[in-house]
Parts: C-alpha cells; structure tokens; sequence
C-alpha cells in the first residue's frame, strides 16, 4: 500500500497524543481533522496538516482516508458505521460508547465486513502487562482488585469536566475512567459473567448543576474462569488515591501501579521482578495500527473493536445494577 492516509474524527484532548504518534510514523499521512468546534479542527490542521472539517461524512468522501481516527466522548459515538460502510479501518478510543445496541450493531457490521479496528486499551501493549498475562497462561488468576482513586471534578478546569460529571453523557467515572482497568481484568481473565455494584452520592455538593455521576462506586465482578474482581472508583477523595491493579494467582501476585502501570511481580520462591511502564505507550500503540492497516494484518493488534465492545459490556452492566442493586448478567458480544 501506498501511504496510510489518516484521518480524525475530534479534535479535543485526545487527538493531541494520536495525532503527534501517527506524524512520526514513516507511511502515514495525515489527511483531515474533523470537529463541531471548527477551531479544533482548523488549529489540528494547521498544526499536522490536512484539512479541517465540521462534517465526519463530508470528511470521509473528500479527503478519502485509509485509516480513520475515532476520538469522541462515549455519548457521541456512531460515526463508526460510516466507517464501516466505506471500507475504512479505524480506531476507536476508549470506551467505545454508552449504547450497548449501537455497540452491537458496530461490531456485527465490523464482522461482515472483515474490516480492521483497534481500540485505545494502551495498557494491552505494556511490557509489564504482557508480562502478567503470560505469567497468568500456567498460573491463572484467582482475585483481583483495584481502580481510579480521584478528587472531586472541578468543572472550571477543563473542557472534558463538563461533560465527564453527567452520567448521561460519560456514563459515570466507572464506565469512562476506570474501563481501562476493567478491560485488563479481561485480558487476564477473560470474559466476564455477572457483576454487582453499589454506588456512594452526595458526597460532592455544589460542583456544577450537571453534576450527576457518582462519587464512588465499587464494582464486584465473576469471570468465566471462575476469577473474581473487586474494582472501585472515586472522584471525591481529595486526601489522596492514584491507580491500581492488584493480581493474585496461586503462587504469584502482580500489583501494578500509577498511570503507566509499572508492576511488581512477586512469585513463591523467587525474586521480586519490578518493570516499569513506558512512557511512549501511545506510539507503541498508534504505530502497531497504521502498521497493520498498510500490511492488511491485525495480528499484532491487542484489542478490536469486539474486545472493547465486551469490556465496555461489563461497565453497562455495573451501571444497571448501582441502579438496580441488584447483580446483573454480563451481555457477551460477538
């Protein structure tokens, strides 16, 4: 293939990281910028070249890119089966959605078309994470815990807070924030079956009138395997928190720490390991996607749109029962 024409669907926060990775990468060719906020658009363009545009469909019919970026909020998703329908591989950043019928409908129409995704679980591509999982191939995981511990929203600054602090919109901290470790959970331990949550509130007062996700949730989870999960967020421990994962096998545990998951693998017997995250975890991963989009092959993607679509399965689930209060099966996908 000639050079992978890039595209990207937002232009906020996120496009920022992509965009610097995908223009260091010899084959790509960044080819337009999409936005409702027009100035994103044309301050990404200007800044990595390409076209700047208000309309995802007008975008993908004139400047006709190979590989499409999709870097929107769970709520605003859907541009995905343009993509689909126009042959047009892309990434997906995470959590791929809210809707888990519009999820369903994506990742069936991926299927018929053979088309190749990936979505934004960086942490998949860490050394530190690949480790555990091979680790985990003879001595499989049994508990797990962990999560996002975080302050209350000051929706002043930045952005993404006004739309973060509405559930309708975000989804709550739980599906938005800590997906990332819910989907690690997956990719140690598979497919999950069942879930029961419970959710602490008005603990923040006064944040913002759209305030109306919870303060804190914990998040109980049943795996296929038989493992099982204690995860938890909060966005109102202001004392301090941080991220972390924490998993126990039968002779060995790996507790995995801060933003770039650095680990500490204890096994009976042996030495401690440490192995710390990398820094430029979002080249790694930008540059195994254009890769695979100029060879036609997905096999060194960590995780497709169908990986996301059942990670994201287990927070829509966590969501129904903070509601419900009741456990609630985990709809599988695909």
């Amino acid at each position: 293939m000639s050079k992978v024409r890039v595209a990207f669907v937002g232009s906020g926060g996120m496009a920022e990281p992509h965009a610097a990775a995908v223009s260091k990468i010899k084959g790509a060719e960044i080819v337009g910028f999409c936005d409702l906020k027009p100035e994103l658009a044309q301050a990404k363009a200007s800044q990595y070249g390409g076209k700047s545009f208000t309309d995802p469909a007008e975008m993908l019919d004139t400047v006709k890119p190979t590989a499409l970026y999709v870097l929107l909020p769970p709520f605003a998703h859907g541009v995905e089966l343009a993509a689909v329908a126009r042959g047009i591989p892309f990434f997906v950043e995470k959590p791929i959605g809210l809707d888990m019928a519009l999820t369903k409908k994506i990742a069936a129409a991926v299927k018929r078309k053979k088309l190749i995704t990936c979505a934004g679980y960086m942490n998949r591509y860490r050394k530190s994470v690949q480790t555990v999982r091979n680790l985990l191939q003879s001595d499989p995981a049994i508990m797990l815990h962990g999560g996002w511990i975080g302050g209350t929203p000051n929706p002043d600054a930045a952005p993404i807070v006004r739309w973060w602090i509405n559930k309708a919109k975000s989804g709550g901290q739980f599906l938005e924030q800590v997906t990332h470790t819910v989907d690690l959970t997956r990719f140690f331990c598979g497919n999950a079956v069942e879930v029961h949550a419970f959710a602490a509130k008005g603990h923040n007062k006064r944040v913002h009138p759209d305030y109306s996700i919870e303060d804190a949730s914990v998040v109980n989870i049943r795996f296929a395997s038989g493992a099982i999960a204690n995860l938890w967020a909060s966005c109102s421990s202001n004392a301090g928190g941080g991220i972390s994962l924490n998993v126990y096998a039968k002779n060995a545990a790996a507790l995995f720490t801060g933003w770039d998951h650095s680990v500490k693998i204890t096994r009976a017997g042996k030495e401690a390991v440490e192995i710390k995250g990398e820094p430029d975890i979002f080249d790694i991963e930008d540059a195994i996607f254009i890769k695979a989009v100029a060879a036609g092959d997905p096999s060194r993607i960590q995780s497709t749109y169908q990986d996301a679509a059942n990670s994201l399965a287990i927070s829509v689930a966590a969501n129904q029962s903070m509601k419900s209060g009741k456990p609630v099966r985990v709809e599988r996908v695909g």
